[in-house]
């Protein structure tokens, strides 16, 4: 099952597990589960409310036994020794440990002198807990999520007056693609921070799917120009669709028709050198019929900005265009191979009919060609050859952009 953030107002714990419940999960389930953990320390409430006419869930946690705060290493033993599905508690740490390295590395302390406050009494355990518990319950294995709002102006909390987003929730937010907003107040806490960045498998607008769910979390503030709500969608992919890895990419482009040829080479390396995942070179004819060229960069979008500082710093353009695409892709790993030459990685690839195929990696390739001195083409030959016969390999994952 695949789910969909639309954070249009920013996110937080208590809208996340809102938006999950009135998708379908039970209250008095995940009460249950809570209290397993947390044992009779809470009061668990939803109701119904409305944010600009639309009826949502408003999630509220009252402790029975006020805890001020507690330590990482606190949080992290109840977790690891309640009685937690191995996923939910494997997520929950992650989501934990994500403040965790924020708060460490803003105060300067030792992860496990970290000492939580607002996130670390029992309402942000069952957020954070409650989310990873509702994942489970809707079996929902991919998230994929908008770009973030976030609001501006100041937050007073336990370390006194700060700027929003406040320095934990920037940090956490680091690679994540954002906007800022000019609405006043705190639109994304920490644990909705945190919630995204670790299950987002990407992010960009909503997947390719048959929708199925739809939930509306109900944050408590009003805001002036949207209604406070964070909008989770779930559904599924049928057909060869649900077969293919999918993800979101930058495309970064510019027309030149006035630059020295030599440069095009420089700037390849180095835009390969800051990330880019391809680069083409295509022959356009641009205004008054001059032939030029064409600069197409396909990039991680959390490199945009790097991508088109290069290229206005090593090339005549004054412009550049950028747009978010979405990529379908076969499942591809990588493995490594016994060969004459030693062990080498390939790329295994699997298509819709299940049929797999082995490809000698290029760079791999040249290396050998050059140590050995041999021709490239024996040495893809070979190494084919090799990749392809049954044998013993190891495999892993590509890297996620690959």
């Amino acid at each position: 099952m695949k789910a969909f953030f639309d954070c249009f107002s920013g996110i937080s714990g208590n809208m996340t597990l809102g938006a999950l419940i009135h998708i379908g999960v039970p209250v008095e389930w995940l009460r249950k589960q809570l209290e397993n953990l947390l044992h009779d320390s809470f009061e668990l409430t939803v109701s119904a409310v409305k944010r600009g006419g639309i009826t949502a869930h408003l999630v509220e946690v009252v402790e029975k036994k006020h805890v001020h705060s507690r330590h990482w290493a606190d949080i992290r033993d109840m977790i690891q020794k309640g009685p937690l599905p191995t996923d939910v508690a494997d997520t929950s740490l992650a989501i934990f440990e994500r403040i965790a390295l924020a708060e460490s590395n803003i105060h300067g302390v030792d992860i496990e002198q970290v000492h939580f406050h607002e996130v670390g009494g029992t309402d942000a355990i069952v957020d954070i807990v409650g989310t990873a518990l509702c994942l489970h319950y809707l079996k929902i294995d991919s998230v994929t999520v908008s770009r973030i709002q976030l609001g501006s102006g100041f937050v007073d909390c336990a370390h006194g007056r700060l700027p929003v987003p406040a320095p934990a929730t920037l940090a956490i937010l680091k690679d994540v693609p954002v906007s800022g907003t000019d609405v006043p107040g705190e639109m994304v806490t920490p644990t909705g921070a945190a919630i995204v960045a670790e299950l987002a498998a990407a992010f960009g607008p909503m997947p390719e799917m048959t929708v199925q769910g739809i939930g509306y979390g109900a944050g408590k503030r009003r805001f002036p120009d949207r209604p406070n709500l964070l909008r989770i969608v779930t559904g599924e992919t049928g057909g060869v669709a649900s077969y293919l890895d999918t993800d979101h990419v930058v495309i970064v482009e510019t027309c030149i028709d006035d630059m020295n040829p030599e440069l095009f080479g420089f700037l390849m390396e180095r835009l390969f050198e800051d990330g880019a995942l391809d680069v083409y070179w295509i022959p356009v004819h641009m205004k008054k019929n001059r032939p030029g060229t064409m600069i197409q960069v396909i990039s991680p979008e959390s490199l945009k900005e790097t991508i088109v500082h290069r290229i206005l710093m090593e090339t005549t353009s004054t412009g550049v265009r950028h747009y978010l695409v979405s990529r379908s892709k076969l499942p591809r790993v990588l493995i490594w191979v016994d060969t004459t030459f030693g062990k080498v990685r390939a790329k295994q690839i699997t298509d819709p009919a299940g049929t797999v195929r082995r490809v000698p990696e290029y760079e791999e390739c040249k290396k050998i060609a050059l140590d050995r001195r041999l021709p490239l083409k024996t040495v893809y030959e070979i190494i084919h050859q090799a990749i392809n016969t049954p044998g013993e390999t190891r495999s892993e994952a590509m890297p996620p952009n690959g």
